[in-house]
């Protein structure tokens, strides 16, 4: 047993798809199948009830997640202890952000962060700002740059560092300047199916008492500023998503007062906040 199959086991123990857990974790599903049999030979315990549809923890497999999150924080501390050690930090820092933010807030972040640890080799990956906290809890990313949401799970910590609103778009060529303009029954909507944003977007919507007419749901802001620049309706996105976006000219933004910005920040497990290579980073966000 060794710790990248515990890695692989702790994804799939949360995933409960061999496909995804193999895709996210930069394996073959042959090589996963494996681990994940030795892993139960080691054991001498069958940890996942599997046929050709699903993928289901048995009690041991319940058991050997909660020993597996143990022993990778365990292992975490451990290094970080050795880290401390050694005055000049080293190693792999793997962070997780969408698009739009490794444009709009990394930049300064590994500007300042790059200078003082030359030595620390970072690796980022990109995706969906909902993925953010999944990705954390199954540590497959060491810090996150995220979105605050009422769901956050209790064991990952959060720091503010800034805060986006969100805005209104309309197509250029359409004659709106503010919201007081608008006839929600004359134009469609284009929503975000998923993450941060479909939180807020909905409760807006009910709270101004409008019905929208949609036209589709899209995964991504940014999907959203194209559909818009297309002509196809209207959208909210946020203000970084729209100053980051090739389509930005082929739209005009109208301020909205009373809609939830975002509350971006850096995010880690709480037992790895003191971790130096984490601890370092975020202190470039205070």
């Amino acid at each position: 047993m060794d710790f990248r199959t515990l890695q692989l086991f702790q994804h799939l123990a949360t995933s409960l798809h061999f496909g995804q857990t193999a895709s996210a974790m930069y394996v073959s599903p042959s090589t996963l199948s494996r681990a994940i049999q030795r892993l139960e030979e080691d054991c001498g315990a069958v940890l996942f009830e599997r046929d050709n549809r699903t993928v289901k923890l048995t009690e041991a497999g319940r058991i050997m997640h909660n020993y597996a999150s143990s022993t990778l924080d365990a292992w975490h501390k451990l290094k970080s202890e050795f880290d401390q050690l050694n005055p000049v930090l080293k190693g792999e820092l793997r962070v997780f952000c969408s698009v739009t933010a490794s444009q709009s807030h990394l930049p300064s972040l590994l500007d300042q962060f790059r200078p003082q640890h030359p030595q620390v080799e970072f690796k980022l990956t990109t995706g969906d700002h909902g993925m953010s906290f999944q990705k954390l809890v199954d540590h497959e990313v060491d810090a996150a740059i995220a979105i605050k949401t009422p769901d956050i799970p209790p064991e990952l910590a959060f720091f503010p560092i800034d805060t986006v609103p969100l805005l209104l778009i309309v197509p250029r060529d359409i004659n709106l300047k503010k919201l007081e303009d608008v006839n929600w029954t004359e134009h469609s909507v284009v929503l975000p199916d998923s993450g941060p944003s479909k939180r807020i977007v909905h409760h807006w919507f009910a709270e101004m008492g409008i019905r929208p007419r949609v036209y589709a749901t899209v995964g991504g802001n940014e999907a959203i500023v194209s559909m818009v620049a297309l002509g196809c309706g209207l959208g909210i996105v946020p203000k970084a998503v729209l100053d980051n976006s090739t389509a930005a000219k082929r739209v005009t933004a109208i301020k909205l007062n009373n809609i939830e910005p975002y509350n971006l920040g850096l995010s880690c497990l709480k037992s790895r906040v003191n971790e130096p290579l984490i601890a370092a980073f975020i202190a470039q966000g205070a």
